[in-house]
């Protein structure tokens, strides 16, 4: 079942297609750059320049990317792929 996509201005202010940035936190030491690298290719191929910031106690990390985007339903499908990662805990 398809989920229903949200009411979001994304259409409205950006152009599309163009790059967008994604910030992902969870689990440190469970390779979650390559879990989210392995859900996005099938969905938004490209070279990834992953950028990653341990938390200050090393429990977990931020890995933020920039993915180019074709409509705010791709957006949303990103964020439904990997926030559905049982390693991610927050999506921005």
């Amino acid at each position: 079942m398809a989920t229903p996509v949200k009411d979001t201005k994304f259409d409205e202010y950006l152009d599309f297609p163009c790059p967008f940035t994604f910030k992902i936190m969870g689990l440190a030491n469970v390779n979650l750059t390559d879990q989210i690298l392995e859900k996005l290719q099938p969905i938004a191929p490209g070279d990834y320049a992953p950028k990653i910031k341990p938390s200050s106690k090393g429990n977990y990390e931020s890995v933020t990317l920039v993915a180019t985007v074709k409509s705010k339903e791709h957006i949303e499908q990103i964020y439904n792929v990997i926030s559905n990662i049982d390693d991610v805990r927050h999506m921005l």
